[in-house]
């Protein structure tokens, strides 16, 4: 223990801005409503070690930070629900519910411990219709806010905020919502983009129109389609370079206009993530395994 006195201000002060330095360090996530449900995004190499899971039914968890603490906030947070979801009903588990809770370990972790959690999540459930969806975000210290419509979160998230703002709008096809998150997250302080494979990508979806369970993951040919529809969208709504008025004199008459081709309409959306009645949620009370999904 240091030898001089610090006061309690301070020491508070300094917890916010070590958590804040650390969860800066990683890659920011956005979560966004969309017509159909809530789609979650993120950047994420690793197949195994995942930012985006399943908490319960209609319930979706995001994190960034240090993955061994949002991972045991996860688990407690699967646990937690399963139980409320014995003891009472099902219905009775909500996103509002789970957020509170996180919160509550946070900030007696910030308080009480000399080690902060350097950890941002999002809680986020879909409704049946999106009146009804519910986007939490809770930070280190265990703040809570309401989030209507997306949310950008960790590394350097108000510049993800930002770019996102200005691509999102209510009501928006996945596809649609899929390419402003992917624009969001590849923009860069100098306006400039870089460019996010699928392998580099770890998307999922609270699907509106499941009864049961909503969560899927995007994977594989779906999430390739995904990723070359919105490169292609943002193609055409680039405006082309307007060329320089020519004094010369006109072109000769009888000259044939150059054809301009239209766009093939895109089709209808395949199916997305594994099969029916499986889950994504690892450990906690009837929560399986924990291992893993195969990819596709």
């Amino acid at each position: 223990m240091p030898f001089g006195y610090v006061s309690p201000a301070q020491a508070m002060r300094d917890k916010a801005e070590y958590a804040r330095q650390g969860i800066a360090r990683g890659r920011s996530c956005v979560t966004l409503q969309y017509e159909g449900g809530i789609l979650m995004m993120a950047p994420n190499t690793s197949s195994a070690l995942h930012k985006i899971s399943e908490i319960y039914d209609r319930i979706g968890f995001a994190a960034v930070g240090r993955y061994p603490e949002f991972e045991t906030l996860r688990k407690a947070g699967i646990t937690y629900a399963d139980v409320a979801g014995y003891q009472f009903d099902r219905r009775d588990v909500t996103a509002r519910g789970i957020a509170i809770y996180y919160a509550q370990n946070l900030g007696t972790i910030f308080t009480e411990s000399l080690k902060p959690f350097e950890v941002e999540i999002v809680v986020a459930e879909v409704g049946t219709r999106p009146e009804a969806d519910q986007i939490y975000r809770i930070t280190f210290d265990g703040s809570v806010n309401d989030e209507p419509g997306f949310v950008a979160f960790g590394g350097q998230a108000d510049q993800v905020s930002a770019a996102l703002k200005e691509r999102y709008s209510p009501g928006m096809s996945l596809t649609e919502a899929f390419g402003a998150a992917l624009a969001a997250l590849t923009t860069t302080g100098n306006g400039e983009r870089t460019e996010l494979t699928a392998t580099q990508l770890e998307v999922a979806i609270l699907d509106r129109t499941r009864d049961h369970r909503a969560f899927r993951r995007i994977r594989a040919a779906r999430l390739e389609e995904l990723i070359a529809d919105s490169r292609s969208a943002d193609a055409k709504s680039t405006p082309a370079p307007e060329a320089p008025a020519s004094e010369s004199a006109p072109p000769p008459s009888g000259s044939a206009p150059s054809p301009s081709g239209s766009a093939p309409s895109a089709g209808s959306e395949p199916a997305t993530g594994p099969d029916r009645g499986s889950t994504d949620r690892g450990g906690g009370v009837g929560g399986g395994d924990g291992t893993p999904p195969n990819p596709l």
